[in-house]
């Protein structure tokens, strides 16, 4: 039996910042990942293309999976030779159940690697300005689960009337138990006054931390509502919070912000500023189902005067087409590359070329006008049989002996190859095709519609987690919309919208939304910018 091999990796409390190297290089490998709902959703982005998702839930006591069938998934994805990531909060072993999860691989003879990870008991407290530890305060600290059987009281507490060491206490999963808890230690000797903190969702945007004494926190938490996820700090460290917190600082504490797409770094500065990125690309590409008209475009790619790249996805798929036609970068010689948008230049950049033009406005109105102005200043009359293309910084001649695009008097001769999406607007071929230009639209990619973790999204909507939506395209909005189905006002009531480009903010204000984001350049980069001032300004 071809047996394959489980990594039982601790993904951190919250932040997706605290996981290991060592852990995501699990999640990249993974054929199968098995993740508890305290997983921050931005470590799923890190899996391969073709990974399945296993949800095992565990919250607050309520769970989608019991532990034994988190264990007879373990098993069987491994014997079916594939690569298991089970990604645990916290760290696997500090009451994470890692250890009964690594016994039954044991029996089963399945070979495991256990990534530890930065658990909450240290993490948590960090973020809320508490150190566990300090010399002049407490030289050593303890870890009690709070949801331990109440029988075994005696045993938990003893070690507090044994030491006189000025000590923290930290209890895990300790909501339910809370009164009962600080009512014992008061009974074994601890003073009332003794300094507590309750923490609840530490490390994450709706981090709450409620301060007060042993003799009083309990209460404190039902007035605050406190629920799990929350762990219990004890000890004269907590007195050094005032001082000491930093996370809730952040100018973009206490949102979380939707991406549509897939991530690029240009949305990291986010995460920088305090805020969480939920993930969710509601758009996916994959090559077209029929290569003939991209195929023909690239066999006769000497026939065009121009190349229009609309996006970072068009230049992508167009070249590994290409190239897999035998072409190389020769054979664009005397072409003119446009690029909608620095990234598409960018990225054209990854394979040696620079653009000719990239235009300062992206509409298609825009790219029209453009070209009506730059074909006769590009292509003047032809003069003594040769053909002059002005470029940005040189004047290059080629003879029309020479490989380079057909002769051309007039504007009506001129051809252009726009490779583009299945499901882009012809706007811009439309309106060419009218002055008398032929543009070459071939399908170069496709857009399907992924719904993995959509229910997990919809629970953060619910809940009201999500604050700030990001579009940057129609088809963004659309297919978010149509994931969400009849519940998707409702979801959406009260988050606030921030979109690329007029023709996004349109579909998104025709459907009844309001677009309360829109940057005056259409980048990511400019739309991260625009979210931070309006944060900055409410």
């Amino acid at each position: 039996m071809n047996k394959g091999r489980v990594y039982l990796v601790g993904a951190g409390p919250g932040d997706a910042g605290l996981i290991t190297l060592k852990g995501i290089k699990a999640i990249q490998q993974a054929d199968c990942i098995v993740y508890d709902f305290h997983i921050n959703p931005r470590l799923l982005t890190y899996a391969k293309e073709n990974a399945e998702f296993v949800y095992a839930g565990k919250r607050g006591g309520h769970h989608e999976m019991t532990q034994d069938e988190i264990n007879a998934v373990l098993v069987q994805k491994a014997k079916e030779g594939k690569v298991v990531c089970r990604l645990k909060g916290g760290d696997p072993f500090v009451f994470g159940r890692g250890g009964e999860e690594v016994e039954i691989l044991c029996e089963e003879g399945i070979e495991f690697e256990i990534i530890p990870g930065i658990s909450s008991v240290i993490a948590v407290p960090a973020y809320a300005g508490i150190p566990v530890t300090h010399r002049k305060i407490a030289s050593a600290f303890t870890v009690i689960t709070g949801n331990e059987d109440l029988s075994k009281q005696d045993r938990i507490f003893t070690h507090i009337r044994a030491s006189n060491a000025p000590e923290t206490m930290i209890f895990l999963m300790c909501v339910k138990n809370l009164e009962t808890i600080t009512g014992k230690l008061i009974q074994e000797g601890l003073k009332p006054e003794t300094p507590a903190a309750i923490i609840r969702w530490g490390t994450r945007p709706e981090q709450k931390v409620i301060t007060g004494t042993i003799s009083e926190i309990a209460q404190l938490a039902k007035e605050h509502k406190i629920s799990p996820p929350a762990i219990l700090v004890i000890g004269d460290v907590v007195s050094l919070r005032e001082k000491l917190k930093w996370y809730e600082k952040k100018p973009l504490h206490g949102h979380r912000v939707l991406i549509t797409r897939h991530l690029t770094d240009d949305y990291l500065q986010l995460e920088d500023m305090g805020a969480e990125l939920f993930v969710f690309p509601t758009i996916d590409f994959l090559p077209p189902e029929d290569y003939t008209e991209l195929d023909k475009a690239i066999e006769n790619i000497n026939e065009y005067h121009f190349i229009v790249f609309p996006s970072p996805r068009a230049v992508k798929f167009f070249f590994e087409r290409f190239f897999n036609l035998g072409k190389d970068i020769r054979n664009l010689r005397g072409i003119l590359i446009c690029a909608i948008g620095k990234e598409t230049a960018k990225s054209l950049r990854n394979f040696g070329i620079n653009a000719d033009i990239i235009p300062d406005e992206y509409s298609s109105e825009a790219l029209v006008k453009m070209f009506k102005e730059e074909i006769p200043r590009r292509f003047p009359p032809q003069i003594d049989n040769k053909i002059s293309l002005q470029n940005k910084n040189n004047l290059v001649t080629l003879s029309e002996s020479e490989e380079s695009p057909p002769s051309s008097n007039t504007i009506e001769n001129i051809k252009i190859l726009y490779p583009r999406s299945d499901i882009t607007l012809k706007g811009f071929v439309e309106e060419m095709e009218k002055l008398g230009i032929k543009v070459d639209a071939p399908i170069t990619y496709r857009t399907v519609k992924p719904t993995e973790h959509g229910k997990r999204l919809a629970k953060f909507l619910r809940e009201g987690k999500i604050t700030i939506a990001t579009f940057t395209s129609p088809s963004s909005f659309n297919n978010l919309i149509d994931i969400l189905k009849d519940e998707a006002k409702d979801m959406l009531k009260g988050v606030t919208i921030a979109a690329i480009g007029k023709t996004t903010a349109k579909a998104i204000e025709e459907s009844g939304y309001v677009v309360s984001i829109m940057p005056e350049i259409s980048t990511i980069k400019d739309m991260v910018e625009a979210i931070i001032t309006w944060v900055q300004q409410k």
